[in-house]
């Protein structure tokens, strides 16, 4: 049975390319052709702050959505395993060597199919099963593959987990602790020393952490998955030289299609890398991504980027001065990066992360629920919520809509999902939306 759909895409200020998209969708698959329209009115109406979500630029989504898909590439440049792969050799070295450039450094791999991915690789380039690795936990703004026992890093491996400072009489409150990374290191002995975080709103002191890997013999792997653009823009300092190896997803704040990136100065830990991707843990790579790889490399080259990543931190900043000034609790009482980690417990003891959440995504406010220090909730609940500032940026907000934003926040959560307020609100939202287009 054929499902009538209405499109609408008057509202998503999409690019004429998009737009043809859909029409040539709505011809051959309507059902699809609505999602994709109600996606792009979704996304063009509401404050997009997941910290880890962006808006590509048009270049980079249609370099996804072209020829570079019809191929299988597996390999390297230059020493494919299928014939046919001259156009792809072209477009991975190009990804390469942008992003070589771009973080200044020797060695990249731009196969891996996502952070996670990129990790894996790296575990399996270094580590047998068993081996130790050292990192934040999870609940304090760690990742899944840094050891969590539902991760295969936590099953495989032997996780030590260093903490952060949760002393609230302290000026360095919710800061890393590096004296306790040194003094776990040297009883644990780790392989690999991990540093980079999901839910960390401070700057990260690499050379610090290499002081502590060169003490006791271990790889630092620096995963800068969130703050990559942020890095490669000069918001924020660079892990190299520090670093043995960068880990980083190719979204959120480097703002390309969702993928992985490895990076190294070392020949032959890039080698080991590379064997370790393919035919270690993947096969055939996904050269359309690769592709729009490289157009997000070019992207981030360019003058106005750093520009970019200033003003993330900038509405970053303005943003968590404003809920803070509201009354609400910050995780480090503030933020260097893109984020920042939201207490609710001091706030209403009683108000959840997921139910925070469902009341600022009803306002057209999009923001995820997260656990928080000593947090007693379970991670489907959770205590906190975490927001961010990339996509906005892209957008255009600047300091004066992030003040409006987090005045919109704090009316909704002191309205205790009030349904008027919400939809006050809302509207309120969808106005100031209508101002900053999606990228087009």
């Amino acid at each position: 049975m054929t499902t009538q759909t209405s499109i609408n895409t008057g509202s998503a200020n999409l690019d004429v390319l998009s737009e043809g998209l859909i029409e040539l969708l709505r011809r051959n698959d309507p059902e699809v052709a609505s999602i994709l329209a109600d996606e792009a009115d979704r996304q063009a109406s509401t404050i997009e702050l997941i910290a880890s979500e962006n808006h590509v630029s048009p270049a980079v989504m249609h370099a996804m959505g072209s020829w570079m898909t019809n191929k299988y590439a597996e390999g390297y440049p230059g020493k494919r395993y299928y014939s046919g792969c001259i156009n792809y050799d072209r477009a991975e070295q190009l990804a390469i060597d942008r992003a070589t450039e771009l973080f200044d450094c020797k060695y990249a791999n731009v196969q891996t199919h996502s952070g996670a991915n990129a990790n894996l690789a790296v575990y399996f380039a270094l580590l047998d099963p068993g081996d130790t690795i050292m990192s934040v936990v999870l609940s304090d703004g760690g990742h899944l593959t840094h050891g969590s026992p539902v991760s295969i890093s936590g099953k495989w491996l032997k996780p030590i987990h260093y903490p952060l400072i949760y002393d609230e009489s302290r000026d360095d409150y919710g800061y890393i602790d590096y004296d306790a990374v040194e003094k776990l290191a040297i009883e644990h002995e780790p392989k690999i020393l991990l540093c980079g975080y999901s839910a960390y709103s401070r700057v990260i002191n690499f050379a610090r952490f290499r002081e502590i890997a060169d003490m006791v013999g271990a790889t630092l792997v620096a995963d800068i998955a969130h703050i990559a653009g942020l890095c490669a823009a000069g918001a924020h300092p660079s892990p190299f030289p520090y670093s043995h190896i960068v880990t980083t997803t190719t979204h959120k704040t480097l703002r390309g299609p969702r993928g992985g990136l490895i990076l190294t100065n070392d020949e032959e830990l890039a080698k080991a890398i590379n064997k370790a991707v393919f035919p270690g843990t993947q096969g055939g790579p996904l050269m359309h991504i690769i592709t729009a790889k490289a157009v997000a490399f070019a992207e981030a080259l360019k003058p106005e980027f750093k520009t970019y990543a200033a003003q993330i931190v900038a509405n970053a900043k303005a943003l968590a001065d404003t809920l803070m000034n509201c009354g609400h609790h910050l995780l480090s009482n503030g933020t260097d990066n893109h984020l920042m980690l939201m207490d609710l417990r001091k706030f209403d003891t009683e108000l959840t992360g997921k139910q925070a959440a469902i009341w600022l995504d009803d306002a057209g406010i999009i923001v995820n629920k997260n656990t928080v220090a000593n947090d007693e909730r379970s991670p489907f609940q959770t205590s906190g919520i975490r927001l961010g500032s990339p996509a906005v940026t892209t957008r255009g907000f600047k300091e004066n809509e992030m003040r409006q934003v987090g005045a919109f926040i704090d009316r909704v959560l002191r309205s205790k999902g009030d349904e008027a307020v919400i939809s006050a609100v809302h509207a309120e939202v969808r106005e100031i939306c209508a101002q900053f287009p999606l990228p087009h």
